[in-house]
C-alpha cells in the first residue's frame, strides 16, 4: 500500500508549460512538482516564483490567500505530517528558501486508489523547484541542513479549530524519513499525533 516517488521516477504526462513556469505530474493524481525559468547575467540571477495566471494554465486553480515561513536551526527538524480539514481545506505550494528538505505528502482522500500512499521529494534552496499540494493531503517535511527556511503558499488562513496532525512516524505508512525517532527533532503536538487508522475521514 506504499507508493514512494522522487523527481526521477517515472510520471505521468508532463503538465503543459505556462509562461516561466512547467511542471510535472506524479503517479499519485493531485501533487505537482513546479519549476520555474530562471534569468541569469553578471549581477546574478532573477526567477518569477508565482502567477496566478501561469499556474492556472499548468493545472492548479488556487488562489493563494496566505504565506508562511518557518526556520529549522537543526537537521533532522520534522514538522508534520499537517493538514487543515474542511470546510477550509488548504492547497500548499512549498519551496525553500535557503537548505534543503525531504518533503512528503499522504494521500487522505478515502475515495482515492492511491489512499495512505505517499510521495516523497528533496526540495532545495539551489534549483528552486516548488511542491504543488492539493487538499486531501497531509503535509510534513524533515530538514536535510542546519539553517533551513521554507515558505509556504495556502489557499484558506489557518484555522485553528480545523487545524490537524497525522503521525509522521505511522508504521503502516512506511514513510522514508531519512533520520529516526531518537534523531528527529519534534514539537511535542507531532510526537503525540494519531495514526491514519485512527483519524477521522475528512476527504473524500
Amino acid at each position: 500500500m506504499v507508493l514512494s516517488l522522487r523527481p526521477v521516477d517515472p510520471v505521468l504526462d508532463p503538465a503543459p508549460a505556462s509562461g516561466n513556469f512547467a511542471a510535472l505530474r506524479f503517479g499519485i493524481a493531485g501533487p505537482m512538482l513546479v519549476m520555474a525559468r530562471a534569468f541569469a547575467d553578471a549581477r546574478g540571477s532573477f526567477t518569477e516564483t508565482y502567477s496566478q495566471r501561469d499556474f492556472a494554465a499548468l493545472g492548479i486553480p488556487e488562489g493563494f490567500v496566505q504565506d508562511s515561513q518557518s526556520r529549522s536551526e537543526r537537521a533532522g527538524t520534522v514538522r508534520g505530517l499537517h493538514f487543515q480539514a474542511p470546510p477550509r481545506a488548504q492547497a500548499k505550494l512549498v519551496r525553500v528558501l535557503s537548505g534543503s528538505i525531504l518533503d512528503i505528502v499522504v494521500d487522505l482522500r478515502r475515495s482515492s486508489a492511491s489512499r495512505g500512499h505517499h510521495l516523497a521529494v528533496t526540495l532545495d534552496a539551489v534549483e528552486g523547484h516548488q511542491l504543488y499540494i492539493p487538499p486531501g493531503f497531509a503535509h510534513g517535511f524533515c530538514t536535510l541542513e542546519p539553517g533551513t527556511t521554507v515558505a509556504y503558499k495556502a489557499s484558506a488562513p489557518y484555522t485553528p479549530e480545523l487545524d490537524r496532525c497525522l503521525a509522521w512516524d505511522d508504521p503502516e505508512l512506511a514513510l522514508p524519513w531519512p533520520f529516526g525517532g531518537a534523531d528527529a527533532v519534534l514539537s511535542d503536538r507531532d510526537r503525540r499525533a494519531p495514526r491514519l487508522r485512527d483519524l477521522p475521514h475528512c476527504f473524500d
